[in-house]
């Protein structure tokens, strides 16, 4: 199993409208590496949902549900999409702030590359955020 975190304006695509939707496919990426994260996505890879500009804050998780195809929203064949179905909803938001100063997440794409979309994590940099989403 590998681990990713995508990223969402909530004006644009919140996590509560996710909810509601049950299920979602993720479009409107427009960048050649988060592209090639997308297409790394396995079916039962679970997706961090990072709330981006407003909130800046991990709000849940995601699985996905179906392999990268032809994004829908354009004619364009370099661009994919995947669908994800949402897991969880953490007790806690993990703040931006909060990655930065965790020991554990100092080298977390999410703090080395801001503008990417989407992003893989480590195993270890996944675990520590739900952690800190969901305290025992």
């Amino acid at each position: 199993m590998d681990y990713f975190l995508v990223k969402s304006e909530p004006f644009k695509y919140s996590w509560e409208q996710f909810n509601k939707d049950g299920e979602t496919f993720w479009d409107g990426v427009r960048n050649y590496q988060a592209r090639n994260n997308l297409k790394a996505m396995k079916k039962g890879d679970l997706v961090l949902f990072y709330h981006s500009n407003e909130g800046k804050e991990v709000v849940g998780m995601a699985k996905v549900v179906k392999e990268f195809y032809q994004d829908p929203t354009t004619e364009d064949e370099r661009w994919v999409v995947v669908d994800l179905a949402p897991v969880e909803t953490f007790k806690n938001p993990v703040t931006l702030e909060t990655i930065k100063a965790d020991p554990l997440l100092q080298d977390i794409a999410l703090v080395r590359q801001g503008r990417l979309s989407v992003m893989p994590l480590k195993k270890e940099e996944f675990d520590r955020i739900v952690e800190l989403g969901n305290p025992e």
